[in-house]
């Protein structure tokens, strides 16, 4: 057997292309809230691309990734709505939705950990992807990247 490679030069080099960065808002729990964050950016021609609600007796987390989180922290600084952003790892499942037991036995046999995933509402190259947010991204995405699992960036989101 062959001694494992660190250099880059798997496809899907670790540090190519910008990193998929997800918007977080808390929304106040009230009928319509969500629509409202949803139209504004539409109004601004940003796609919703992700989502993922958390629902609470007072307040709602929205994450989102979009087209243009640039964008997206500009309106939202500009409307006064508080907001965080995370860089997330966005991984396209050759298999569709059966691709994700392999991609979560791959982090399991890694003993990494996965704060949060949902997926993602369009489908990149025609295939399904999920949004993934590990303890670390950086060692997640080596895993995944050296099993075989593709990692998606902003700009493969964003075309």
């Amino acid at each position: 057997m062959e001694p494992e490679s660190n250099s880059p030069s798997a496809p899907n080099e670790i540090d190519s292309g910008t990193p998929v960065r997800q918007i977080s808002v808390f929304l106040p729990n009230r009928v319509g809230a969500l629509l409202s964050i949803v139209k504004l950016l539409q109004d601004r021609s940003i796609a919703v691309l992700g989502i993922s609600v958390q629902d609470s007796v007072d307040v709602t987390l929205v994450r989102l990734v979009t087209s243009d989180p640039d964008s997206v922290a500009a309106v939202f600084m500009e409307r006064g709505i508080a907001y965080a952003s995370a860089d997330l790892l966005v991984a396209e499942l050759k298999e569709g939705a059966e691709g994700l037991p392999s991609c979560l036995e791959v982090l399991l046999e890694a003993e990494t950990n996965i704060h949060f995933i949902y997926p993602l509402l369009n489908r990149p190259n025609g295939r399904a992807a999920i949004a993934l947010y590990l303890e670390d991204n950086f060692f997640g995405r080596s895993v995944l990247v050296r099993n075989g699992i593709k990692i998606l960036c902003q700009e493969d989101l964003s075309r």
